[in-house]
């Protein structure tokens, strides 16, 4: 029986049309013709100064390690969740994130910190649920507040993740400052560092984040206080800081670029409904003229899964390599996002009449048996002209449902090309535990992403194809219960949606 029978079929397919080609993209693969468009995929586009590309927890932790200690009037985070137990070193550090930002805080008289976190982590966060709902001891300052954010509709999830400092500097990608989150680019199978604050270990991680400093890192800055004046109806103004916040010794993969800034948010009191990053995701694979490289925790949105089948086609169509998570970890995730992703790999297999098609999840030598990697990431790169970090997954509630942020950055010149192209050399090599200059080599001699990867793929570490491929047979439309556990909007309507938000102002 099809899943037709249940639901509206536009429910389950057809969210491409949701979002087609803007007429200035009519022309597919032309050089000249901009991905970022503001107003249509992007919020607005803003300068950054530096820009650096932070892969893995321990590049992020670090990083922002050292920026926090230029602090002087504030620090805004927000996030999907939020664990003040939690050490930015876990070699090094004797003091938590909390104790910490108490320490700082009393330190400097003018510093003001603000955390909030989406209501719903205390159930469905890997966090200490008791520290967000009672507190804990390093919050008890007058200049800390931590507000749990209950403005979003029924099952919808706050899962931005950003945090500024001083207004001048952010940082924004796929990471939240919890639990499970760090880990070194070998991602060791069996790594002491890694653990939780009860004690607890877990498995290799990998993720992706972006820091901004300028005009780009102010209209970010801008974003989080209106998120926390909504959530709390306090206006705060961050008050310039003079001083140099990057912090010492990280060079920039990216220096004075125009970036763009795509949202997801539902409507929501006076707000209406904005989804900017689902349209920039199909305008970015629309646009790719030899190679679209995929970083995702899931692969299940159909308007996704429309692009890549009609590029698949094409007889000159770029290459698609995806590289997935493997894991689920709850039963409606297996059921719903496990599932649908494997439907979604037959359904783009068939569509693969080329053979430009790869998906795959990352493995680590173990003992026994190999040890699957997490992907956490939420990375798009496309040719060497266009990068995607930030929040959003390739999931529906993705789409319209959550509150989401993402950081593109479009080549304009020769030298952010070349940091583009760098980028996506780098997270190659290190899924197959390869050095980034024999895979910038190889690209060099093949033109083909997907021949490199061949190349190279043969070491204990290495990535592996899913076993859906083997499985053509099954199938390729997605689970009857999408549109409910899945959803791309609300189920509340927007009146309702509308009246609810302006309660709460």
């Amino acid at each position: 029986m099809t899943p037709s029978r249940f639901f509206p079929l536009p429910l389950l397919r057809g969210i491409g049309a949701a979002f087609p080609a803007r007429p200035a993209a009519a022309v597919r693969g032309r050089a000249d013709s901009p991905i970022l468009s503001p107003g249509w995929n992007c919020w607005r586009t803003a300068r950054t100064d530096r820009a650096a590309f932070l892969v893995d927890g321990c590049a992020y932790f670090a990083a922002l390690s050292r920026a926090l200690e230029g602090a002087r009037r504030s620090i805004m985070i927000v996030g999907w969740d939020f664990d003040g137990r939690i050490r930015l070193d876990p070699e090094r550090d004797t003091e938590t994130l909390g104790d910490r930002l108490r320490r700082m805080v009393e330190a400097q008289p003018d510093l003001e910190v603000r955390i909030l976190v989406w209501s719903t982590a205390v159930l469905h966060g890997p966090s200490g649920t008791t520290e967000l709902l009672i507190g804990n001891r390093w919050q008890d300052h007058p200049r800390i507040t931590l507000t749990l954010d209950t403005t979003h509709p029924i099952y919808a999830a706050h899962h931005q993740k950003i945090v500024c400092i001083d207004g001048n500097l952010c940082f924004v990608g796929g990471m939240d400052l919890t639990v499970d989150r760090w880990d070194t680019h070998d991602h060791l199978s069996d790594d002491p560092r890694r653990v939780t604050p009860d004690g607890s270990t877990y498995g290799p991680v990998h993720d992706t984040h972006l820091l901004l400093d300028g005009e780009a890192a102010r209209a970010v800055c801008t974003l989080a206080r209106r998120r926390w004046q909504e959530a709390t109806g306090e206006e705060v103004t961050f008050r310039p800081n003079a001083d140099d916040l990057w912090p010492a010794g990280l060079e920039p993969d990216v220096r004075d670029s125009d970036i763009g800034i795509s949202r997801v948010m539902p409507t929501w009191g006076s707000r209406a409904a904005v989804s900017e990053s689902p349209r920039l995701t199909a305008d970015a694979l629309r646009a790719a003229r030899r190679s679209i490289f995929i970083e995702a925790q899931y692969l299940t949105a159909d308007f996704v899964g429309e692009v890549l089948e009609a590029r698949l086609k094409e007889p000159d169509g770029p290459d698609v390599v995806a590289v997935v998570s493997r894991a689920t970890h709850t039963l409606p995730e297996h059921l719903i996002m496990g599932e649908n992703r494997n439907r979604l790999i037959r359904r783009l297999t068939k569509a693969d009449r080329y053979d430009r098609f790869r998906i795959y999840h990352p493995v680590v030598p173990s003992e026994g048996e190999a040890c699957a990697v997490l992907i956490h990431s939420k990375l798009i790169l496309v040719d060497d002209r266009y990068v995607r970090i930030g929040s959003s997954n390739l999931n529906n509630r993705s789409i319209g449902l959550d509150t989401e942020l993402d950081i593109s950055i479009e080549a304009q010149n020769e030298a952010t090309r070349t940091a583009i192209a760098a980028l996506r050399d780098r997270l190659i090599a290190e899924h197959l535990g390869q050095a980034p200059a024999d895979v910038a080599r190889l690209m060099a001699e093949e033109g083909s992403l997907v021949r490199v990867i061949e190349r190279l793929n043969s070491g204990a570490r290495h990535l592996k194809p899913f076993d859906a491929i083997d499985d053509m047979k099954g199938a390729k439309r997605p689970v009857m219960m999408t549109p409910i556990l899945d959803p791309r909007r609300p189920f509340e309507p927007d009146w309702l949606l509308r009246l609810r938000g302006s309660k709460r102002a």
